[in-house]
């Protein structure tokens, strides 16, 4: 099947308010969707299986790698992640653009199978905000708080792969950024080609 919209990778540190983003990005612009991933890390009280993650197994999670179910996978905080082929393909198929939400090392796996993707980093101003954002949701303790900040460092040096950087410092600016860099893909020839063939067709007959 033909892609008729966008696959964008959207990359941030733990704490740096990119899920935040994304609802709120997601609520104010149309037809864009986050893919969702399959996961065997645990379901917290409020996900939801299905709508958050897909929760499986150790055991599901490798089997679905040897047949080859996804575009990337891979393990962070002892816990493994993976993109469905699948659910991008039907998605992008029917003009929905997608957000994949995965660390740098499944955007560099989509980079080399999908080129045409687009990749955001969203950053923190500063270490000293991420690390008020990781305390200030009530879920980790100091030491797996240290952990995520120590984490956060490493995968922050590797926003220079990425096509796109937008600092969250004003929630609201970042959203409008997001939304810019997406609005502006879906101008681009090819994808413009392939949504409006006919009547493209008809304007040149």
């Amino acid at each position: 099947m033909v892609a008729k919209a966008n696959l964008f990778v959207v990359s941030a540190p733990s704490g740096a308010g990119k899920t935040s983003l994304l609802k709120q990005l997601i609520k104010e612009l149309g037809c864009v969707q986050t893919a969702i991933s399959h996961t065997t890390r645990d379901k917290r009280e409020s996900e939801v299986d299905g709508k958050d993650y897909h929760f499986v197994t150790a055991d599901e999670f490798k089997f679905l790698i040897d047949e080859g179910a996804f575009h990337e996978y891979a393990t962070v905080f002892g816990n493994s992640y993976g993109t469905s082929k699948s659910s991008i393909t039907t998605q992008t198929s029917q003009g929905i653009d997608v957000i994949l939400e995965i660390d740098w090392q499944g955007a560099r796996q989509i980079k080399q199978q999908i080129p045409k993707s687009r990749s955001v980093f969203i950053l923190p101003p500063s270490q000293a905000a991420l690390e008020s954002r990781l305390q200030g949701r009530g879920q980790d303790d100091d030491s797996v708080i240290n952990q995520r900040m120590s984490e956060a460092i490493s995968e922050m040096s590797h926003y220079n792969e990425y096509d796109y950087l937008v600092i969250n410092d004003d929630f609201s600016m970042a959203v409008e950024e997001i939304k810019a860099i997406i609005q502006a893909e879906r101008q681009k020839l090819p994808i413009q080609q392939l949504k409006h063939a006919q009547m493209l067709s008809n304007l040149l007959e």
